[in-house]
């Protein structure tokens, strides 16, 4: 990386950014950063004279060095930017960055917990826990493994439906054995709620409001002040309830989303009908969990089969 100082025009975009678009200041060191590592892979050609071919063989020298496809698409994003403004200025004829893509990421598969871990963290009892606090855990356990939620459509529900509604938050029904919740777009759907998030919700239900008897928020999930829970809370109980259930990795709300929609593959083979659960908008994103299936199958074959065992190489 060059110590040397970047050139005018450069300068003049990260004031655009920060003053005109007014991105958070993680991102404009981002942008600094990147404009700094164009700089000195450009070293005596100025930037406004780049071509795309320099770009490209830019990025792959970058690839070269051990820069993932991630990585290497947000740096072309914080480019293609400079040089989108530089154009809009008349700095430039052709944005060189606009059509260079990074090289494909690799798709990492979702991490999901064996049956027998899922039902462990379900039953878990830390020995030391606040019993109103044990109890809403374990309904936030079901409701998260048994209905494959985001967590943000967790924190979302609420006890009354019709405020619930209007609001455009979500709700469960319990005699329909349904949850309501509002996805990514505010996109709703419904999901069945099993027997057994059925019977944790109603116990949580009947002690929810005890420690708040001047009034508490109208979330079905409430915190020690009686106010709506939020997602990092939610990401730390289930961290701490998956150490005392001693298991190998910490457990975040996503895996059990991840371990919802694995187990429900495994045991229907319907993709589509995972998809809708899910609530994904492409069949392709669901798709991710047929390698998952896969390799859970291909694992069991290997350790079960008489002649799966491969010599070692």
């Amino acid at each position: 990386m060059t110590s040397l100082p970047l050139p005018p025009e450069a300068q003049r975009y990260l004031e655009y950014v920060r003053v005109q678009k007014r991105l958070a200041a993680r991102t404009q060191t981002l942008y600094e950063h990147e404009l700094l590592r164009l700089a000195a892979l450009a070293q005596d050609t100025a930037l406004l004279a780049l071509t795309a071919a320099q770009v490209r063989h830019f990025i792959a020298r970058l690839h070269a060095q051990g820069r993932g496809g991630r990585s290497l698409a947000l740096t072309l994003s914080a480019w293609r930017g400079f040089f989108a403004w530089a154009g809009r200025h008349g700095l430039v004829a052709s944005n060189p960055v606009q059509d260079v893509r990074a090289p494909r990421a690799q798709r990492l598969l979702p991490k999901a917990l064996a049956v027998d871990d899922a039902v462990r963290l379900a039953e878990c009892v830390p020995p030391d826990a606040d019993p109103w606090l044990d109890v809403r855990d374990s309904a936030i356990v079901e409701l998260l493994y048994g209905c494959g939620l985001r967590v943000g459509e967790l924190v979302g529900l609420d006890c009354v439906p019709d405020d619930a509604a209007r609001e455009g938050r979500g709700w469960v029904d319990l005699q329909a054995g349904e949850a309501h919740v509002f996805g990514k777009g505010s996109k709703r759907r419904t999901v069945p709620v099993g027997r057994a998030a059925l019977a944790a919700l109603q116990a949580w239900l009947a002690v929810r409001a005890q420690p708040f008897a001047g009034g508490c928020d109208a979330a079905l999930f409430l915190g020690r002040r009686g106010t709506r829970l939020t997602p990092q809370s939610v990401w730390q109980r289930l961290r701490r309830r998956s150490q005392f259930a001693g298991l190998a990795t910490p457990v975040h709300p996503h895996m059990l989303r991840h371990s919802f929609a694995s187990h429900l593959l495994q045991s229907s083979g319907d993709l589509r009908a995972v998809q809708e659960l899910l609530g994904h908008a492409s069949i392709g994103t669901t798709q991710v969990y047929t390698r998952l299936d896969f390799q859970h199958l291909a694992k069991v074959y290997d350790e079960a089969h008489p002649r799966a065992h491969r010599p070692r190489q």
